[in-house]
């Protein structure tokens, strides 16, 4: 018996439908579709939050970066917080700003005759001082240097000599009484002032640092978490692959 025209029409669109499917592996639904589109857009957007994360830490690297004085070179230590200075046979006649985070200088061979007091009260991460060579003037204003290098390192100011004046020259700083040095009651006292709004801005620094360490930390969780959720929806999203068998 022939089959119905009408029964024909009909079952056409099926069979078409299902040549459709045994051609095509996938249908590219419009769910599909948008979660393929999601896919592709997650890695982007990841990529351009961890660069603004990047930025921002990098951007206060430099803002709490101390430069090198002048002439002096400068070198990381390879590791944190440590910084090295070399400013020896530069010729120098004053003590220039060193960065805070100093753990070698290296001051020898130059013409300095005195520390200012004080100055050396900063550099709270210094390990390594080199001195030796300078025309070291043994008067009241040298005190603060034998006083400091005592507390700091005893064979440092060991090789220390003084170069003036005449009655005292080649004589270890170690080795100067008050005899030696006279009356020492005119010397200025240390700003202290100075040095704490030096340490105020040096905490508030480290603080910021931590902060935003911290939220680096908990951005990168939620994103990596997102990512993950994401990719679990696509492929909940993809059909199932239909063939005719």
């Amino acid at each position: 018996m022939l089959p119905h025209p009408a029964e024909e029409k009909a079952d056409l669109p099926q069979l078409l439908g299902d040549s459709e499917h045994s051609a095509c592996p996938a249908i590219r639904t419009p769910a599909f579709l948008q979660a393929q589109e999601r896919d592709q857009e997650e890695p982007n957007r990841l990529q351009m939050e961890l660069l603004a994360v990047l930025g921002c830490a990098l951007l206060l690297a430099g803002v709490l970066a101390e430069p090198c004085p002048s002439p002096c070179s400068c070198w990381s230590l390879g590791e944190p917080w440590g910084t090295g200075v070399d400013c020896s046979s530069r010729g120098l006649r004053a003590l220039p700003a060193l960065p805070r985070l100093t753990r070698s200088l290296r001051l020898h061979n130059n013409s300095l005759a005195s520390i200012p007091a004080g100055a050396l009260d900063s550099l709270g991460h210094l390990q390594e001082l080199q001195l030796w060579d300078n025309p070291w003037h043994c008067d009241c204003h040298i005190l603060y240097l034998k006083l400091w290098l005592q507390d700091f390192s005893a064979p440092a100011l060991a090789r220390l000599r003084c170069a003036s004046p005449a009655r005292l020259r080649m004589k270890a700083l170690g080795q100067l009484t008050g005899n030696d040095l006279g009356v020492c009651s005119q010397l200025l006292p240390t700003k202290c002032l100075q040095f704490f709004w030096r340490d105020l801005v040096l905490i508030a620094g480290a603080i910021i640092t931590l902060l935003l360490v911290a939220w680096a930390l908990k951005f990168s969780k939620k994103l990596v978490c997102q990512l993950s959720l994401g990719r679990r929806r696509l492929r909940r999203n993809i059909p199932k692959t239909h063939k005719v068998l």
